[in-house]
């Protein structure tokens, strides 16, 4: 081809019926950007009732979290009488089994990237953190989430409260203090955060819970991505009316023990 030709131009019947289709899409999402940036704000009753859905939508999350935290801190006041003796038994358990502290404090990512510390009852030896990196290549889990079904670090009575979620209860304290909430994602590590994608940040948008959808739809048999989609799909539905159902389908998720260990 001399400098003098041009390249030959394609007909739009050479494009593809795909090409074509995604074209007609982008000149209509154009025409529709268009419109609505020149026209849209013009308009005062417009404005205003922008306004009005912003102001409904903050009151609306507003009391539904006012909600929440009452029937949090109800149902925990209701439950205190039995669960002290409960945290009684477990203190002298885990004393007369292993050397070292009845709670066990670990650093959690709450609500919005706040951190604070959850509370739990022992129930590994206290050298736990120190042998983690040797155990990590038999990491029964996959992506971020380190568990092991039959982790050497887990002491007698720690295998007995976890299959039974008995080492959860000190966490109500937590629900007292507003970190938590009795239904929500689980709190993860600072380390797991750190290796989060995208998408999976949007865990961090509730206040994390004692247990939640994942808790009763399998636990740690779940991958990690059904586990994120979860708790995405709870953070989406969430309401007190849904707390409640789930907090019923704990009672038998923890009495089976199902995905615990």
């Amino acid at each position: 081809m001399s400098e003098n030709q041009t390249a030959p131009v394609i007909p739009p019947t050479a494009l593809s019926a795909a090409a074509l289709d995604e074209q007609r899409k982008a000149e209509k999402a154009a025409r529709m950007l268009e419109m609505y940036s020149n026209q849209s704000f013009k308009s005062t009753r417009t404005i205003q009732r922008m306004r009005l859905r912003l102001i409904a939508w903050v009151i609306r999350n507003k009391i539904n979290s006012n909600l929440k935290r009452a029937f949090d801190l109800v149902v925990v006041c209701l439950a205190m009488p039995f669960v002290l003796p409960v945290i009684g038994l477990m203190a002298i358990a885990i004393k007369l089994d292993s050397p070292g502290p009845v709670f066990f404090r670990q650093e959690r990512v709450g609500k919005w990237g706040k951190t604070f510390y959850c509370y739990k009852f022992r129930s590994m030896y206290v050298d736990a953190e120190a042998r983690k990196a040797e155990l990590m290549a038999e990491n029964d889990a996959d992506e971020v989430i380190f568990k092991m079904k039959n982790d050497p670090r887990v002491t007698r009575v720690g295998r007995l409260i976890r299959k039974a979620s008995i080492d959860e209860i000190p966490q109500i304290f937590n629900v007292l203090k507003g970190e938590m909430s009795l239904v929500g994602p689980r709190p993860p590590v600072p380390y797991e955060v750190a290796q989060y994608q995208f998408d999976q940040m949007r865990r961090l948008d509730a206040v994390p819970g004692i247990t939640g959808l994942q808790q009763v739809s399998g636990r740690s048999d779940l991958s990690f991505k059904r586990w994120v989609e979860l708790d995405l799909q709870y953070i989406s539905e969430q309401s007190l009316l849904k707390d409640v159902e789930i907090l019923l389908k704990t009672v038998p998720a923890v009495l089976t023990g199902r995905g615990a260990y």
